[in-house]
């Protein structure tokens, strides 16, 4: 029974895109609801893509890094990238595909953008108008309110960027086998016979974000999808090298809001 409905929403995942790259619109508004554990594979588009989980958990997945989409939250996807999509939980997707040029001043990078209340109702009303017939004086307002807001969604820092450099590369991704908030900065530098500034200078200048604050999102993104299928809490924090529950709740709750158990709840 799983089989079929994830042949059916792949077959259905394929329409969808043959309906947005025929579209000749400036927007296509798309709605879709996906199982928990569903698997969109790698595929792109030419248009880009805001990608809001209305409800659920998102995880996307480029060669560049990864991406978390958690409530109130959207995903700028530009065009042409090559890109993944897991549901952690069930997931009520409502994307907007933009077509490239449609205004100035787009995002050129895959980024988490928070949503303010005037974006989520316009993303709600986009989907449903309908694209594949002459828009009306209400669609173009909406169109073009969407359109004006989107370059100033302010990013969130909610992405795990991969260095490009080889060797930073080849440790992050270790690391992401085997997460860890102990991490050392100097046993990094070390292997890569740094000092211990010129590691974290080019750790940040390959990634944006510093040693620490990326470790954290790694172990973030490892915990995400264990507590998403009902692992316990202390279960999760204890094998990601946390000494307490309390410690790994208030690293969660700084970055995403809300105490795990809080978190699932409410989505």
């Amino acid at each position: 029974m799983r089989i079929k409905q994830e042949i059916d929403l792949e077959r259905l995942h394929a329409n969808r895109l043959a309906a947005i790259e025929a579209s000749s619109g400036p927007i296509v508004a798309i709605p879709a609801h996906y199982p928990a554990g569903y698997h969109v594979r790698p595929h792109h588009h030419t248009r880009a893509q805001l990608l809001y989980a209305r409800t659920g958990v998102v995880m996307v997945t480029s060669v560049v890094g990864r991406w978390m989409v958690p409530p109130e939250h959207a995903l700028w996807i530009p065009p042409d990238i090559q890109h993944s999509v897991e549901m952690l939980a069930g997931v009520n997707m409502l994307s907007i595909y933009v077509q490239p040029g449609a205004v100035p001043d787009l995002p050129d990078e895959i980024r988490v953008v928070a949503l303010d209340d005037l974006t989520r109702a316009l993303i709600v009303e986009a989907v449903a108008l309908p694209f594949d017939s002459e828009p009306d004086h209400r669609a173009r307002l909406v169109t073009a309110l969407l359109l004006d807001g989107i370059p100033r969604l302010p990013e969130a820092p909610l992405g795990l960027p991969f260095p490009s450099e080889p060797r930073l590369a080849a440790l992050c991704r270790r690391f992401i086998d085997t997460p860890s908030p102990h991490l050392v900065i100097d046993d990094w530098a070390d292997e890569l016979a740094m000092s211990r500034r010129t590691f974290t200078r080019a750790f940040r200048r390959e990634t944006g974000l510093s040693l620490s604050t990326w470790r954290q999102q790694a172990c973030l993104f490892t915990a995400l999808p264990r507590l998403a299928d009902g692992e316990a809490v202390t279960s999760v924090a204890l094998d990601l090298g946390y000494e307490s529950v309390a410690a790994f709740t208030t690293m969660f709750k700084r970055m995403l809001g809300a105490p795990p158990r809080g978190y699932f709840e409410g989505n």
